[in-house]
């Protein structure tokens, strides 16, 4: 199913599309935001454009949205991948000119509240890098806690990587919206 339109105060979160990869590729071929994705960052456009062809397609079971900022050009992404029933996993991506300046806590704000209020979840989690202090920090400013640590979890670009865990409960979320509020 296509990820639906959602609004945010300062964004239009829509569909990826694979038109968007020429966008998306200062992005992805980053190597500072790369370092802790679980792929290098892109050499090429081509690869960029493969890439995001995939994750734009449908009925892989997950929803994907690009992030826009007042036009319809990709500045990143938010995605929500299946789980377990009632449970998705959230990722998230963002061009580095706008770290810092509560986009990407607005963006994945937003699909938070859809994966509550709208899919009825009752948990979200993430899964990030022990030394992504970026990401870290973003989860703990959603309210999300950490639960686990999980030892040689992934092989990455960079080796066999260690990963936490993250979790955020329906109820949780509920008695807390004011974290996904845009910075001042």
């Amino acid at each position: 199913m296509p990820a639906p339109t959602l609004i945010a105060d300062r964004l239009i979160l829509r569909q990826l599309r694979a038109d968007d990869a020429e966008a998306l590729f200062p992005v992805l071929s980053d190597t500072d935001v790369m370092i802790w994705w679980s792929s290098a960052a892109h050499e090429t456009l081509s690869e960029t454009r493969a890439y995001v062809a995939k994750n734009a397609e449908e009925g892989q079971g997950f929803q994907c949205w690009a992030i826009t900022v007042g036009d319809d050009v990709a500045r990143g992404w938010v995605i929500l991948m299946d789980g377990k029933p009632g449970v998705k996993e959230i990722g998230y991506i963002l061009h580095r000119d706008k770290w810092g300046s509560g986009i990407a806590r607005e963006a994945v704000a937003r699909v938070i509240d859809y994966g509550f209020d709208e899919l009825g979840l009752r948990r979200i989690f993430a899964d990030t890098d022990p030394e992504n202090s970026g990401s870290i920090g973003l989860l703990g400013r959603l309210g999300f806690q950490q639960e686990g640590y999980l030892r040689a979890e992934w092989e990455t670009h960079m080796g066999v990587r260690d990963t936490l865990i993250f979790g955020l409960l329906r109820d949780e979320w509920a008695d807390g919206r004011e974290y996904g509020k845009a910075a001042a």
